[in-house]
């Protein structure tokens, strides 16, 4: 198994390289952000261990432009951000884990080996739905290619709409993931964000089942 290691730190990257090689893993190298992607393009990697802040590019631009050329090469970000607003744009570009430092090398190889696993099948970053193209990593809209602005829970309510596109959404369930249970709102702003919706990408982008909810129209 091939892995490709993005890491600017040296000792941890020579660390890291030492405990794979040991386990049987042929490990290469990159301090940079810029040369990570090119080494993750051209060289046939089973997964890569990747750092978020690195000189010339960014983990997350690192995740980003390799899902936007349909690359589905696993990726572990392993960061010293350690939020959970940072981990979850993390996942969002693109990655399948992420690990925050400091970290066992033993929970490191064990999740390894769970990406390795799992494969990777092709899972597009960026959610579509007709003319319509929502990117959870940049949280930027499209609409037949015109960038589209919303506002926080307008993307949030789209974004959940889109991540199932194939079943009717009714106003509870959309109360619970959009709004929240603490939230002390009723069915009638299901109704008005869905209207915000339909004003800013088209009348007939979500569809209304009659006594059932709400679907995406594709």
């Amino acid at each position: 198994m091939r892995v490709l290691i993005v890491e600017d730190e040296v000792r941890l990257a020579a660390s890291l390289r030492r405990g794979l090689v040991a386990e049987g893993f042929v490990v290469e190298l990159s301090d940079n952000g810029p040369d990570g992607l090119d080494a993750a393009r051209d060289g046939e990697f089973d997964a890569v261990i990747l750092d978020v802040m690195l000189p010339g590019m960014s983990g997350y631009d690192v995740v980003r432009r390799l899902r936007a050329e349909r690359n589905w090469v696993p990726v572990i970000i392993i960061s010293a951000k350690d939020g959970e607003y940072d981990q979850a744009d993390g996942l969002d570009c693109g990655a399948d884990d992420y690990l925050t430092k400091p970290f066992s090398f033993v929970v490191l190889l064990a999740r390894l080996r769970a990406v390795l696993r799992r494969g990777a099948p092709a899972r597009p970053a960026v959610l579509s739905a007709g003319a319509v193209r929502l990117d959870p990593g940049s949280r930027e809209v499209f609409v037949a290619g015109d960038p589209v602005t919303l506002a926080p829970r307008e993307f949030t309510l789209l974004e959940y709409l889109m991540r199932n596109p194939d079943r009717v959404i009714g106003k509870t369930e959309l109360l619970d993931h959009v709004w929240g249970s603490g939230d002390q709102a009723d069915g009638n702003v299901v109704e008005v964000y869905v209207g915000y919706l339909r004003r800013k990408l088209g009348r007939s982008a979500v569809v209304t089942v009659r006594g059932a909810g709400y679907r995406l129209a594709c």
